[in-house]
Order: C-alpha cells, then structure tokens, then sequence
C-alpha cells in the first residue's frame, strides 16, 4: 500500500495544474484517479472533512479537467462537498493538509482562494443558474469558445433553484453543459443491448453530424421553426426514454438527454465529454456513480461517511473520542424531546429538509414515521408544507439549519407568519458552525427575522432551556414560534428535566451586580458566567449583574425598566451579527425611552466569518471569556 501511495503521489506532485493533466496519454488517467482517492482517503482520516462525495467524482473531475480548457473554461460545483479532487489537481496539493483549518484552505469551492473556483459554493442547487449566467457573458463579451459546465448531485435536483435553472436554460439560447451525478443508485451492469446502441448512436460523430446537417437543411426549407425544434426534441427524449424503459424529469424539456453511463469510468468519461463539448444548445450528461468509491466501508456506510471524523485508513473504523459524561449535542436533546412531546401531543409532526440525521430528526422518523416528513433539499417548501399542514389544526417543528433558512425567507412571511399559523421553526447550527466557514455560519438569523410581525423568537442558554421553549412552543395559540441553538454540545449532563411552560417575552435575572449589566442571548450565556466570574475575581469590587434574555422577540420590557433603572454601563452578546440582533434591539428600546446609557455590543462583526475552530473563531469575534472580560472591567 505504501509503495504504491509514494508512487500515486509523486503523480500528482508532476501534474500541479490541470494543463499538466492534460499533457497525460489518456490511458495514464486511471492511476491519476487512483492516485487522487489514495490522496483523498490519507489525508480526511486525520483531517476530518466531506469524504464519501469526494470520493465518488474523482473520475469525473480528472476527466472534466481533461477535456476542458480549466480556469478558460469554467467548471461550476454544486455544494462543494465533492470538490476535494478538484482541489488537489488545482494547485492545492501541498496546501491540502490546511483544508478546514484556521487561516487554511476554505472548506468549499471559492473564487476568492483560486481562479479554478468559479463561483461560491455552500448551498445547494445554485450551479445551474451560475453556469447560465456565466455562459450568457461570454457570449455577451464575444467569448463564443469558453465553455461551461454545471456538476450538480441528485439531492441538490430537488432544489426549487435548480428547476428554475433547467427552466430557464431550455428557453434561452446557450450551450451550457449540466452534469446530473446520481450517485443514489448503482450501476446496472445488465443494461441490455438496445441501451448500449442507444448510448453509442447519442455520442457518435457521424450520427450527430448527419443530425446537424439534416436540422440545418430543414431549418433553410422553412419547414424546422423554432416550435416545431422544440417538438422533435421533446419527441426524441421522450423515444430514448421509452427505449431505456428509463423515465426522467428532462424529457420534457428542450434539452438534450445523454446517459445515463458510469461514472466510474475515466476513459469512457472524457469520450463522451470530448464527443457532446461543441454540441450546440443545452445538454445534460447523467452519470452514476457511487459514494465513497474505493474505500469500503464508505460505499456501504450510509450518511456517516459524508463527514465521518477520523478514521482508521486501512480498516475504516471511525475514532470516537471518549464522550462519557459530557453533555450531549443541541440537536440530540431536539430529537428526543420532539419524540417525547409527540408521544404526549398527537399534532405534533416533524419537517426536514433533508436533514434528518443531522438535526436528530431521524428519531422520530424511527419512531413515528408517518408523523415525520423529510421533503429533500427544499427549505422553502419544507416551511409552506409546514403551514399547511398548520392551518389544518397540526403542529409542525419544521428544524432547518439556520444558514440554510435564509432560502426560505419569503415563505416564512408570506405563508407562516401573516396568518399567525403555529408553526416551531427549529434553526438548528444557530450562529458560528466551525470548520464549515461563511457558508455555513448561522450568523443572521437574529437579525432578519427581528422585523417580521407576529413571530417570536428564542434561544435558550443551555438544553434545560431548549426543552422549556420546546413545550411551550407546542401550546395553544403560540403562533409562530422560532427556536434557535448551536452546533455541538450544551451546557448540562444532565438534560433529562421535567418540562414546563416558559412567559413569552420573559428574560430572567441569573445573577445581581452593581455596576455593569451583562445582558446575554443564548448559549453565550454560559461563556458570560465565566467571564463574570474571572473579572470579579481578578478586580476585587467589581460588581457584574447577568440576564438572560431568552427572547429577542418579544423583548423583555420589565427587565429592560429595571436595567435601565439601576446601570450605568450596559453589555449585550449574541452569537449573531451585532448589526440588528439583540444589541439593536436594546439600543431602540432604550433610545425610544429617552435612555441614553451607553452600551457596548458583543457579536459577530459585519464580516463574512471565516472557518476555524470555534475557539479560533469565538476569540476572533471577541465573544470568548477574554473578548468579554474587557467589556466588564
């Protein structure tokens, strides 16, 4: 293994850049494959990343960068967790060790760390719409031979934007190649022989420069116009579909249909590509391909393998760390108490976009499934399902991530929150997510959903918490209601409370001062206690009063009365944007009362946040112990 890993990686050390690739006999690609996945699995075993969809496109990016004059030509990823191997052929190689590290390579595809990154990644189905955007500007500037391409997986297609894309693109003039990878099902080898004809005949050269010369013909009688083209290729999809005995959502479209073909297949790969590359007009290519391709215990191993952790390379079993005794994650005290308040309320339904396993859902799925809906990778759907199924007497807890709420915006106003529809929007990933970077940052959601009438918004300070704001959500007449925690562990081993129903737009005194007022949101909560602690023992004297808020709105007007009353120095913190989160919100409520007592405004800059650990990243803010203990003194 060894032997072999040193030769595949003086292989990739040769080919740094694509156009060194490109200089490579093509029989050559196959260990320049080999060599990616070897590269790919010895380093995400101590340096945990987004293994599985990495794994199972590395032939297609060898190939895409093959046939494809990259950066010229643009390659457009949809996600991001599948571009390891773009990244390792792209430059990158000796920096690969930095991915998702502080100050280290980004964890996803970004224009501003390579020129072969050509448009931002972290939220799924955009790459179709980009790659439509970018070949209309070439062709706007008289860049008539950059060509374009749009790698989006099948759970991104579920995505409302990317059937806006396919919309568009089937009625504007382009060449745009999009490249569906199914990586859902296997590869049925027993494809019998009409689908192999069928295959060759698409991808022929002959056969396609008849096609072309007969529609031109056609097109100079008068009788091929612009409706009748669009006839005879609906026709031709819906033949080829009737022959493969494979139906698929594209035949209806003005769009050329190829596959579907292996994946895995790096020869057969760049023949296609080089075949179907100057095709006029817009054209899908649907390959298989499989997760986790060529490690084992990945190809079987379910949604663990997307992010595994470490893991040991030769044998695939995962290094846990030792948990015993520490506090559990946010989202599995969401799981169990979902399950535990729907066993009690038969109105109770769970919605998640595509998330189950991730926001703890899949308890309930396990449990009740009838009474839990996974509805793909479709935030603002996921939130209208969810008012639907409301203004019918049902009480949804539609848990999405709160970076990924931000699609769902226009849904959230217009079909939750105007008809005042009991709706829990549990914002899993609330605030700084880690080694997960801008993307995926759950840093807005204080701030853009403050101005929206008839909503109430919470985050509690530790899972006892989490749980109260759970059960009083559920109870009559609550509206709208937004829950809103972090990634990762809480605050108390021992979670496991009796629940009861928490004031609405009650905060709660934690502790009495004198001097200065800490008023806090969230689990930051528990980082202030900290903080107060070492700024009084370090400053005899000193006298630091914390509230918990609990609600950003409604915001606690008594407890503001008595703050404004009794301080003469005010501190707000939030693991949210400052610019119009809670430190906003106190500040009207102040100016509005003719207060005019200075506050200092502890949260996420108005700044993209980059990745790191959360230490790294709490302390970049200025939200750690020491970032507060300044403000108090």
């Amino acid at each position: 293994m060894s032997e072999i890993s040193n030769h595949n990686s003086s292989i990739l050390h040769r080919i740094q850049q694509p156009a060194y690739l490109r200089q490579l006999p093509l029989e050559q690609l196959p260990e320049v494959c080999q060599a990616l996945r070897e590269e790919i699995i010895r380093e995400l075993a101590d340096n945990p990343g987004h293994f599985a969809s990495s794994l199972g496109v590395v032939e297609l990016t060898v190939a895409l960068h093959y046939v494809y004059q990259t950066p010229y030509d643009r390659i457009v990823w949809d996600v991001g967790h599948q571009a390891y191997a773009h990244k390792l052929l792209t430059g990158r190689l000796e920096a690969f060790c930095t991915n998702r590290h502080f100050h280290g390579l980004r964890p996803f595809p970004s224009p501003a760390e390579s020129e072969y990154d050509t448009f931002t990644c972290g939220h799924a189905s955009n790459s179709i719409s980009a790659a439509l955007g970018m070949a209309l500007a070439a062709k706007t500037k008289g860049e008539e031979d950059r060509h374009v391409v749009a790698v989006i997986g099948d759970g991104a297609m579920s995505g409302g934007l990317a059937f806006e894309g396919l919309n568009n693109a089937a009625n504007t003039p382009n060449d745009v190649l999009i490249i569906l990878n199914d990586n859902n099902m296997s590869i049925d080898r027993s494809v019998g022989g009409m689908k192999n004809l069928l295959h060759e005949l698409q991808i022929n050269p002959t056969y396609n420069r008849i096609r072309y010369k007969a529609a031109r013909k056609l097109l100079s009688w008068g009788f091929l116009n612009e409706s009748r083209r669009k006839s005879i290729l609906r026709f031709n999809n819906s033949l080829k579909s009737l022959i493969n005995r494979q139906q698929n959502v594209f035949e209806g479209m003005d769009i050329r249909y190829f596959g579907p073909t292996d994946g895995h297949d790096v020869i057969e790969l760049v023949r296609t590509l080089r075949v179907i590359k100057d095709m006029q007009g817009p054209k899908i290519l649907h390959i298989h391909t499989i997760k986790g391709k060529g490690f084992e215990p990945a190809e079987h191993g379910g949604a663990v393998w997307h992010a595994p952790g470490k893991f040991d390379p030769q044998t695939g079993e995962l290094l846990q760390t030792n948990e015993t005794g520490l506090p559990p994650k946010f989202q599995d005290v969401f799981g169990h108490t979902l399950l535990e308040l729907a066993r009690a309320n038969s109105r109770i339904v769970g919605v998640t976009p595509a998330m189950p396993t991730g926001c703890s859902m899949n308890i309930m799925m396990e449990a009740m499934p009838d009474r839990a809906y996974d509805v793909g990778i479709a935030e603002g759907h996921a939130v209208t399902f969810s008012g639907g199924m409301a203004k019918d007497g049902l009480i949804p807890f539609c848990n999405i991530y709160s970076s990924f709420a931000q699609r769902a915006y226009d849904n959230l106003i217009h079909d939750v929150c105007i008809a005042r529809l009991n709706v829990v929007l549990c914002l899993d990933r609330a605030g700084l997510v880690g080694e997960d970077g801008p993307t995926h940052h759950g840093a807005f959601d204080l701030a853009y959903l403050r101005p929206i009438p008839n909503l109430t918004i919470a985050s509690p300070m530790d899972e006892h918490e989490l749980r109260h704001l759970m059960y009083t959500a559920q109870l009559p007449d609550k509206g709208p209601f937004v829950i809103r925690y972090p990634r990762g562990r809480g605050s108390q081993p021992d979670w496991e409370c009796e629940m009861h129903e928490v004031p609405v737009g009650k905060g709660r005194r934690l502790k009495d001062g004198r001097d200065v007022a800490l008023l806090s949101i969230g689990p930051l909560g528990v980082v202030a206690q900290e903080a107060i602690r070492q700024a009084e023992a370090e400053h005899p004297g000193l006298s630091v009063a914390h509230y918990d808020m609990r609600f950003l709105k409604p915001l606690d007007e008594g407890l503001l009365t008595e703050v404004a009353a009794r301080f003469k120095r005010i501190v707000t913190l939030e693991d949210g944007v400052r610019t119009g989160g809670l430190g906003s919100a106190v500040l009207e409520w102040l100016s509005d009362h003719g207060v005019t007592t200075p506050v200092a405004r502890l949260g996420l800059p108005d700044a993209f946040v980059e990745h790191g650990s959360l230490k790294e990243l709490h302390a970049l803010c200025g939200i750690d112990v020491a970032g507060i203990k300044k403000y108090l003194i």
